[in-house]
């Protein structure tokens, strides 16, 4: 019998529903807590950072110098091709200058900020590009201001798409949350490494990718859910 068949008899299975009784009920929240926390700010900073790029290029609504989009674009597609486990190593410091630590589930929140604020700019940047360049020149035309234009035509126009890059960037995110378990962070991910790999119980690895494909599965309905709820053409359609 080899190592990954011995993983799975009646005392390893029991040994894993133990595990599943008492530990992933705080690691299920952690998951959930520092994913949807993450999120928020990766949103917070991101999307500011989205708006930008597509109302200061050239052919935007509020041009900006040349060198400022050009240096924007930068950093965030360097923050973007850091792979994730080396970037939490990168952001050691300013985790401990903010958080105090540089482990446990808060102190991740960190570097999921850092790696996902340049996706989200990226998702937002998408959205907004995909409108009707007519709606800005009409809203342009009746002498609306920049952030009117913002606010009041180009964000909600691309609500529905904008709520389709969200999820994807918590999935994402929450993706990055089961890696940060093996440099120190908290939830399923340390679960799945401490518990699951190191002690060879695959049971209780295969137990909490379960449980993270089943979040993201409902992450994915009520974010599509949301979009659907929500697009104008929908409801115009239905009518």
């Amino acid at each position: 019998m080899n190592q990954f068949t011995m993983a799975f008899t009646p005392e390893k299975l029991e040994e894993a529903w133990h595990v599943l009784l008492t530990e992933f009920p705080m690691g299920l929240w952690e998951t959930v807590y520092v994913t949807l926390l993450s999120t928020f700010f990766a949103i917070v900073v991101g999307m500011p950072l989205g708006i930008l790029l597509v109302t200061g290029d050239a052919d935007g609504i509020r041009p900006m110098p040349k060198w400022l989009m050009k240096a924007l674009n930068v950093v965030i597609n360097f923050l973007r091709s850091v792979p994730f486990l080396i970037l939490i190593v990168m952001v050691i410091p300013l985790t401990r200058a903010i958080i105090g630590t540089s482990i446990g589930s808060t102190a991740s929140i960190v570097p999921l900020v850092v790696a996902a604020f340049p996706f989200v700019a990226r998702l937002v940047e998408g959205s907004l590009r995909e409108l009707n360049p007519n709606i800005i020149e009409m809203a342009q035309s009746m002498g609306s201001s920049t952030m009117q234009i913002i606010f009041r035509v180009m964000l909600p126009e691309s609500l529905p798409s904008l709520i389709n890059n969200f999820t994807l960037a918590v999935t994402t995110i929450l993706g990055y949350t089961a890696m940060s378990g093996a440099m120190g962070g908290g939830g399923l991910g340390k679960i799945a490494i401490n518990y699951g790999y190191s002690r060879y119980k695959y049971a209780v690895l295969y137990l909490a990718v379960i449980v993270l494909v089943l979040l993201v599965q409902v992450f994915q309905s009520v974010g599509g859910r949301l979009a659907i709820k929500l697009d104008k053409r929908l409801k115009k359609t239905a009518k």
